[in-house]
């Protein structure tokens, strides 16, 4: 049994750092005996070749190289906001009273409005024509009747207001007013009654945008 572990223990401890020879001697008791010298006489010799494993060069081989790292990659551009137009705003004159405003129509339809509101009928027109009995007066005209002022004042003309464009900045400045105009109206208001006014304000807001302003 402990010729068994014998041999292991021998190629363990006495492996040489290339080839080595083993003897194997078998004496006449027929038990095994390894040994790194030749054999007593009279004992049967086995001779066992032992091969280093290391490579011939005595160098280790060299570890492969790492595969190359993958560069990152830049992440893609973030979508951007489209960007607001300035907003167009036109300045009018309301063309019954004079009375300025602004609108985001430049060209508003006409309407229908009074003669007399125009301003047109300076003087009564019975000092024009001269009194019913004027003898400078041809008679097809007496008979048509008395021509008043209030006969022409009282009839309904086509009008419409008068509107230019305002710059940006006159734009800007004339949206802000009636923004901050509107705001204080909503705060003024009744819960029941901010509706319209947060309508507004949303609308004006969006305006405001593309005068680079945020309220």
């Amino acid at each position: 049994m402990r010729l068994r572990w014998f041999f292991p223990l021998l190629l363990a401890t006495c492996a040489p750092a290339g080839a080595e020879t083993i003897y194997k001697c078998v004496g006449a008791n027929g038990l095994p005996s390894y040994q790194q010298q030749p054999c007593a006489k009279g004992q049967k010799q086995n001779t066992i070749q032992l091969q280093d494993s290391a490579p011939a060069s005595g160098q280790v081989a060299p570890m492969p190289a790492p595969p190359p790292r993958e560069e990152a990659l830049p992440p893609p551009p973030q979508p951007t906001a489209p960007r607001v137009p300035p907003p167009r705003v036109y300045a009018c004159v309301r063309a019954t009273d004079g009375k300025p405003y602004t609108s985001a129509n430049g060209h508003p339809d006409p309407y229908l409005a009074p003669f007399g509101v125009l301003g047109a009928v300076q003087q009564p027109l019975a000092d024009v024509y001269g009194p019913p009995n004027n003898a400078g007066g041809s008679a097809p005209e007496l008979n048509r009747g008395r021509v008043s002022s209030t006969l022409v004042a009282n009839n309904y003309v086509w009008v419409q207001d008068q509107c230019r464009e305002l710059s940006p900045a006159e734009a800007c400045s004339a949206i802000r007013d009636e923004y901050d105009q509107n705001d204080l109206k909503l705060r003024n208001a009744f819960k029941s009654q901010q509706g319209p006014f947060e309508e507004q304000a949303a609308r004006l807001k969006a305006k405001l945008a593309g005068c680079g302003q945020n309220p």
